[in-house]
């Protein structure tokens, strides 16, 4: 017991809410961008807090749940955010992101790049990858819609991590399930989102 409040106390000077972690035996992180942060709608509603909600009702309650969704991110940001919640030791990670790298016409080879660094990253700090993929539509041509698609597949192929092949299936596309921004979920579609990511989490835990 002592060990745990010398742990808490460690952590609180590093951050307000890393001090969670000294009662948690299994630690998930969210590592995405604005859908995974809950833009549009109350942080309460977003798909992680869903996912920890659902957990916490199938009786596992010692899980911390910890959303690092931050809008607008893209991969070039994905290594160092990381290796800053390093610290608290993630059991399992959600690799989230790319889609604005895909809005922005990013280099998929450097998406790629990001990507690859941050599972290596993330597998050789013992930590559980579930990489998420993403689709984007058309702006930029067929070939880079498929380029960038094929991305995740391929990083899916090479690392030993489980695959959902793309995070907003039944969502993305789906007018009554997004925003007037035609971008991001309502709480809606990431009701949905949770419900499809559960199968994935729940197989790593």
């Amino acid at each position: 017991m002592k060990k745990r409040y010398l742990i808490w106390f460690l952590l609180f000077g590093l951050s307000g809410y890393l001090p969670l972690q000294a009662v948690a035996e299994t630690k998930i992180l969210f590592l995405g961008d604005s859908i995974t942060a809950g833009f549009g709608i109350d942080k309460e509603k977003a798909y992680p807090t869903l996912v920890d909600d659902a957990l916490k009702e199938k009786g596992l309650k010692d899980i911390l749940v910890i959303n690092a969704g931050i809008s607008g991110s893209t991969t070039a940001s994905a290594i160092s955010r990381l290796k800053w919640y390093s610290r608290i030791q993630p059991d399992i990670l959600v690799l989230a992101l790319g889609g604005n790298d895909g809005l922005r016409g990013v280099s998929v080879q450097s998406m790629e790049d990001n990507l690859e660094k941050t599972i290596q990253y993330a597998l050789d700090k013992q930590m559980k990858v579930i990489l998420a993929g993403m689709q984007i539509p058309p702006n930029y041509g067929e070939t880079y819609t498929a380029d960038f698609r094929n991305v995740f597949s391929r990083l899916a192929k090479r690392y030993p991590v489980t695959f959902m092949p793309f995070l907003l299936k039944d969502v993305g596309g789906n007018p009554s399930l997004n925003l007037p921004d035609g971008i991001h979920p309502t709480p809606e579609g990431h009701r949905l989102i949770a419900k499809n990511i559960m199968p994935y989490i729940l197989e790593n835990l």
